[in-house]
């Protein structure tokens, strides 16, 4: 079972899980911090001097790379050198065994939405399933990828996907990304009991955990 911070962490509740670490706990610290940027789009300048202050090895790479591309994303001031950033760090974590599969992933999304490169983000997408099998999260986050390439073209395989995503993300307790998963569905079914259902739900998460970039899409 994971210990008290990480299940607060996937919880969406980083302010209690940073409260609970140690001072030596600095790997853990920035990417608690990064996750929380990801998601409510504020302590940008807090993470990434966490993530600064950690020795300059793969890891401290791939979080520089997800707050570069979380820059990016949102527009939230990026820098002239956060492609380069990114693309680089995430590389770096694709290259590597522990983070292979979530470096293939974030530059198959690299390639998505700041490359518009649809086919060589369905590689990265591709290869990040086969690093997946132990890792459910990471399994969640490609088939939610690979569904939107599905979308226009094969609607019903897409939601297929999209409903194992959502399960997946609700079997581990993941609130942010269960709730991001739930608007994903929402919006790609027809409207009706289910949709509505779905959308509030995903709302409630969202204002529950201040999901920013959420509950934009959602209001």
């Amino acid at each position: 079972m994971p210990d008290t911070p990480h299940m607060l962490d996937r919880a969406g509740r980083w302010d209690q899980a940073l409260a609970l670490l140690s001072p030596e706990e600095t790997a853990l610290r920035a990417e608690l911090l990064v996750n929380r940027f990801w998601w409510r789009l504020q302590g940008g300048a807090e993470a990434e001097a966490a993530v600064d202050a950690l020795p300059p090895e793969v890891t401290a790479g791939y979080l520089r790379a997800q707050i570069a591309y979380t820059r990016l994303l949102f527009g939230l001031e990026p820098r002239p050198d956060d492609v380069r950033t990114a693309r680089r760090g995430f590389e770096r974590a694709a290259g590597g065994d522990g983070l292979a599969g979530w470096g293939r992933f974030w530059l198959g999304v690299l390639a998505d939405n700041i490359d518009e490169d649809r086919r060589t983000a369905g590689e990265h997408y591709a290869a990040a399933a086969g690093h997946a099998h132990d890792d459910p999260l990471l399994r969640s986050y490609v088939l939610r990828h690979q569904a939107a390439h599905l979308l226009k073209s094969d609607h019903a395989t897409a939601v297929t996907l999209l409903r194992r995503s959502y399960v997946l993300r609700a079997a581990l307790g993941a609130r942010p990304q269960t709730a991001a998963a739930a608007a994903t569905l929402a919006a790609a079914l027809p409207p009706g009991e289910e949709s509505r259902d779905l959308r509030e739900s995903a709302l409630l998460t969202a204002e529950d955990l201040k999901l920013t970039w959420l509950l934009d899409h959602l209001r």
